[in-house]
């Protein structure tokens, strides 16, 4: 039926305009967003059949949200409505520039998706026919039902015979490492595909690259990062590790790239400098492009697709990567930036 189904909640990003702090500024501009959201809609942008699997309320901003989501051709068929009573989550984006650090102020405590809970969503029948199912670390914080939902959800993919993606995403502000680890380690069983950073496979999982430095890739080579990748997939039985790494010298100018390791052949691609215009869904802008590029050729082409993809996500506003896939195309064969007339 589908592609790709991910299963996870969706908030209302508000941010300050002109880089104005949060106790200075009187207006906010108001945008959906969502790991796992932002990855159904890259994988729809690109071609890919996609559906999003949540828990709305239902009212104005629920339904705003499902428009969006259709809106770049993302099924709603997993969507759970809630009471008209329930809220979305709100996070609060405080854009920085050097040497002040952009900040994240959440306010999603009680947000309807928290009440999800096993047998709401009818994974049978999204199921049915699709392909792959994508979630992240996010979910299983959320609440106890959700957790419970994640894995309700993973192991009808399993099922199914669905390949199963999960971006580790370790939110510090959600939960504390050892109960992410407590929770997350027996759904590893049933994950294929591991994306993540060096930095959350240290915090959860206590692994890391020798000599490394979390804040930068510059210190470690690709290869050292290729072993926490092996590392990991020799503790979980991963058939596939991608690390996204990224170097930021400066909060608007950072260096993006990416590796994988794949049964037992590490795979690399280049640095990217890229001008950041806002750096949120950077990670799953690389989660959807390395999805859609494994399902339409192989874990090398979904790495270096994936990498494109992200890095030119950087240059947009928004969670969502408004992105075709001629523009990844081009800048994978060295496209210049001269402006295209």
């Amino acid at each position: 039926m589908f592609d790709v189904v991910t299963l996870g909640e969706a908030m209302l990003r508000l941010s300050p305009p002109d880089f104005l702090r949060l106790e200075q500024t009187d207006k906010f501009d108001c945008r959906p967003g969502g790991a796992e959201l932002n990855v159904a809609v890259a994988c729809a942008r690109l071609g890919l059949k996609s559906c999003w699997a949540s828990r709305l309320p239902n009212h104005a901003l629920g339904w705003m949200i499902r428009n969006k989501a259709r809106e770049h051709g993302v099924s709603d068929e997993g969507i759970v409505w809630g009471g008209s009573g329930e809220r979305v989550g709100v996070y609060y984006m405080e854009f920085g520039a050097s040497p002040r650090a952009s900040k994240v102020l959440y306010d999603r405590g009680g947000a309807a998706v928290t009440r999800l809970k096993p047998g709401d969503v009818d994974w049978d029948k999204l199921f049915d026919g699709s392909r792959h199912f994508h979630t992240t670390g996010i979910t299983p914080a959320l609440s106890e039902s959700c957790a419970a939902v994640t894995r309700e959800a993973m192991e009808a993919a399993k099922r199914h015979g669905l390949s199963v993606s999960y971006d580790l995403n370790y939110r510090s502000k959600l939960w504390k490492p050892d109960v992410a680890c407590a929770m997350q380690e027996p759904l590893m069983e049933l994950v294929d595909i591991l994306i993540t950073t060096e930095e959350d496979t240290k915090v959860v999982f206590g692994i890391e690259a020798e000599g490394g430095d979390s804040e930068t890739f510059t210190s470690v080579d690709a290869a050292s990062y290729g072993q926490v990748a092996k590392k990991l997939a020799d503790r979980f039985g991963f058939s596939t590790v991608a690390i996204t790494l990224r170097e930021n010298p400066s909060v608007w100018f950072n260096s993006w790239s990416a590796i994988a390791y794949h049964e037992g052949q590490f795979l690399t691609d280049v640095k990217r400098d890229v001008e950041i215009v806002d750096r949120v869904g950077g990670g799953d802008s690389f989660a959807g492009g390395f999805i859609y590029g494994l399902l339409t050729g192989d874990v090398s082409y979904g790495l270096r697709f994936g990498n494109a993809f992200s890095a030119i996500k950087h240059s947009i506003p928004g969670d969502f990567a408004w992105i075709t896939r001629d523009e990844v195309e081009a800048v994978m064969s060295g496209a210049g930036l001269r402006v295209q007339r």
